[in-house]
């Protein structure tokens, strides 16, 4: 069964994660790359707006909002997670304007527990 996206106009909304999860890197991003839309959380309390998880467009004025966002936000680290070739523009923008770019392999997100949602997987990776 696909996955049904929200209407991109939304907020995405933020779901609260298990207390065992420890952050390694607490100026790192995590973004679920899709075809249409990417899926951005930075940790919370970053964003001036207290939007810790964001939805942006895959067109590269949505690319550069992103790469903004991320700027404001005091991130240097970004990973990625992406099953198909949509995570190169990303990948390419990011690494120019100097953040470290981790791509990661979607295979392991399988094994996180619970519901899949793009919301929820942005979090796992960040």
């Amino acid at each position: 069964m696909p996955r049904v996206r929200p209407h991109p106009h939304r907020r995405a909304r933020a779901v609260t994660l298990p207390p065992e999860l420890h952050q390694v890197n607490l100026n790192a991003a995590g973004v679920d790359i899709g075809a249409e839309h990417h899926y951005v959380a930075v940790p919370p309390g970053r964003d001036p707006d207290g939007r810790d998880v964001r939805t942006f467009g895959a067109f590269t004025a949505d690319l550069v909002a992103l790469a903004d966002w991320l700027t404001r936000c005091g991130i240097a680290t970004v990973a990625m997670e992406s099953t198909g070739v949509y995570w190169i523009p990303l990948f390419e923008l990011l690494t120019e304007r100097g953040f470290e770019v981790k791509l990661v392999d979607p295979r392991q997100l399988k094994h996180v527990p619970g519901r899949k949602t793009d919301v929820l997987d942005c979090q796992w990776i960040q």
